[in-house]
C-alpha cells in the first residue's frame, strides 16, 4: 500500500486536516469542528475523525488508508499528557503523535530557523524555538489562562457589560450593543453564559477590534489589556535578534496594538501550523514499521 501521512491543526474553534502522499505532496484537505481535547474530548475525537475521512474523500482515496497512516496532531489541550494519551488511543491512525498546537505552529512558522511564535486565536500560547528545542508558556486553557485570546476578550467584555449595567463602570457603545444581543436583559446574558464554551466568548472578539478602531473606550481598554498580556509573555521568551511570528485569527488584528519595538521584529511565517504538522508526520513516520505495508 502506498504510504500516506496525516497532519492535523486542531484548535478551540475548528480543526484542519491535510493528507499527504509519500512524495510529501498534500493531496487532500478538509476542515472540521472544534478539536480542543481538554474542553471536549469526545467532540474533538469525533470531529478529527470526520475531518480525516473528508480529507480522504477530497483526495479520492479510501478511508481504509487512515489505519495505515502516520499522523501528527497539534491539538489545543494536548499539554495535559493523560488526556493526549487517551485521545491517541482512540483515533483511527496506525501511528499517532499528539503535540500541542504551539509545537506544530512553531515548526510551521519558523521552519528550520529559531525565533518566537505567538498563537492568538480562541485560545493563546507563546513558544520559542532554539534548534530542535521548543519551549512554550501559557496554553493552559480558558478556565485558568489563555490571556489575550478571543475567549479571554469575550469573557471580559461580558463582565464589563454587567458592570456597566450596574453602574460600577463606564459603559460604551460596545457594551450597549452587546447587551442588546441578549434582549437588553442582563438576566438573559447570565443565563446564556452558563452554557458558553470558549468559542462562544471568542465570537465577540471581531466586534471588539472593530469598535476599538472607532475609538470605543471599553474596546480600547480590553485591547490594551490584551496587548499588555502578550508583551508580558514575549518578554519571557524573546532574546535579542529574535524574529516573531503572530499566528491565529487574532494575530494580524493585534499587530497594531503592540509596541513599536515588537512590531519591528514581526516577520511573515514560513508556513502555517498545518504545514508544520504535515512535515512532522512525514519526518517521523516515513518507512517506520509497517505503515506502508
Amino acid at each position: 500500500m502506498a504510504q500516506f501521512f496525516i497532519g492535523v491543526d486542531g484548535g478551540g474553534t475548528s480543526c484542519r486536516v491535510a493528507l499527504s502522499n509519500d512524495r510529501g505532496i498534500v493531496i487532500g484537505r478538509s476542515v472540521g469542528g472544534s478539536a480542543n481535547i481538554l474542553t471536549d474530548m469526545e467532540g474533538a475525537i469525533a470531529n478529527i475523525t470526520k475531518a480525516a475521512r473528508s480529507a480522504c474523500l477530497s483526495a479520492g482515496v479510501d478511508f481504509e488508508v487512515l489505519s495505515h497512516c502516520g499522523a501528527v496532531l497539534g491539538l489545543a489541550g494536548a499539554n495535559i499528557a493523560t488526556v493526549a494519551a487517551e485521545v491517541s488511543r482512540r483515533l483511527p491512525f496506525y501511528q499517532c503523535s499528539i503535540e500541542t498546537d504551539a509545537c506544530i505552529a512553531v515548526h510551521g512558522a519558523l521552519g528550520a530557523g529559531d525565533g518566537v511564535v505567538a498563537i492568538l486565536g480562541t485560545g493563546s500560547v507563546f513558544s520559542s524555538k532554539r534548534g530542535e528545542a521548543v519551549h512554550s508558556i501559557g496554553g493552559w486553557g480558558f478556565a485558568v489562562g489563555d490571556q489575550a485570546s478571543g475567549a479571554w476578550l469575550g469573557r471580559r467584555l461580558l463582565e464589563d457589560v454587567l458592570l456597566a449595567n450596574d453602574g460600577v463602570r463606564k459603559g460604551s457603545q460596545l457594551t450597549r450593543d452587546t447587551l442588546a444581543d441578549f434582549g437588553n436583559s442582563p438576566e438573559m446574558l447570565v443565563e446564556a453564559a452558563k452554557s458558553f464554551v470558549p468559542g462562544d466568548y471568542a465570537a465577540f472578539a471581531p466586534r471588539i477590534f472593530e469598535m476599538a478602531r472607532d475609538g470605543d473606550c471599553v474596546a480600547f481598554e480590553l485591547l490594551r489589556a490584551g496587548s499588555g498580556a502578550i508583551e508580558q509573555a514575549l518578554g519571557v521568551l524573546m532574546r535579542d535578534g529574535d524574529d516573531l511570528c503572530l499566528l491565529g485569527g487574532l494575530g494580524v488584528p493585534y499587530h497594531p496594538w503592540l509596541s513599536v519595538d515588537i512590531q519591528a521584529r514581526i516577520k511573515k511565517p514560513v508556513g502555517d501550523a498545518l504545514n508544520g504538522a504535515s512535515q512532522m508526520a512525514i519526518d517521523r513516520f516515513s518507512y517506520v514499521g509497517d505503515v506502508h505495508a
